[in-house]
């Protein structure tokens, strides 16, 4: 099973998924990333420094997805804090692309209600990516949360995120923890949301809601079952 997580920033996917890509990982399923932008501030400036992504930056993410054991990461480069300047069908059309290269199976995405607009932009870019046509049909889609950004929002119910899937990641989460570690630009220390204590602390709080001692939560966007169109059998209805 292929599964591709898309992030806006780099470390927006261990944040999120990081535990879930770690289990998946270890039940011999494929986990692709999809890094959406440059993930430096562009300082309003376009020279050829913020065409790049940042060296450490990209060091930083390499050793994250080797933690995490992901196969392939994807660098759209689009540009950060600006995603909304993006022309729609050319942002539409490099997730398009990245789609079609890994078929996967499973999708994942930033909340539409974040703070941060690049994640609704991304958002809504995906799901114009995965509607149900065309030769390649994505079976389902969650949303993440990310910390600094899902809780900091304009408290209304348009942004508010619900999960209804837990994912027990009680076995991974050193494995996320060391994944976000690695993001050393990134981190903060706590009480900032983009500290290894934060993240923890909501691995174990999302845990305790499912009966956990950690687990990772979602918003189900979008589910399929038609199995027939994968090529699996469906249940044959019998009659009494």
């Amino acid at each position: 099973m292929n599964i591709l997580v898309f992030a806006p920033h780099p470390d927006d996917e261990i944040l999120g998924v990081g535990g879930t890509m770690a289990r998946e990982v270890a039940a011999g399923n494929k986990v692709y990333v999809c890094i959406i932008t440059r993930g430096k501030a562009p300082l309003y400036i376009e020279d050829e420094e913020t065409k790049k992504l940042p060296h450490s930056l990209y060091y930083e993410i390499k050793a994250a997805h080797e933690a995490i054991g992901v196969t392939k990461t994807f660098y759209l480069q689009h540009p950060v804090v600006m995603l909304e300047t993006v022309p729609r069908y050319e942002l539409n059309k490099s997730i398009v692309d990245v789609i079609n290269e890994v078929h996967p199976d499973t999708v994942y995405i930033p909340h539409f209600g974040d703070m941060q607009k690049d994640h609704e932009v991304a958002a809504e870019a995906v799901m114009v990516a995965v509607r149900p046509r065309g030769k390649h049909m994505v079976r389902v889609v969650y949303a993440y949360e990310t910390l600094s950004e899902t809780e900091w929002n304009i408290p209304h119910s348009k942004n508010a995120f619900i999960p209804n899937t837990f994912v027990e990641i009680s076995d991974y989460l050193g494995k996320k923890l060391g994944a976000m570690g690695c993001f050393k630009s990134q981190l903060s220390d706590f009480p900032n949301p983009r500290s290894l204590e934060a993240v923890e602390s909501l691995a174990k709080l999302r845990g305790s809601t499912a009966g956990f001692k950690a687990a990772e939560a979602f918003a189900l966007v979008r589910e399929y079952r038609d199995l027939s169109r994968w090529g699996l059998p469906n249940p044959k209805h019998q009659e009494n």
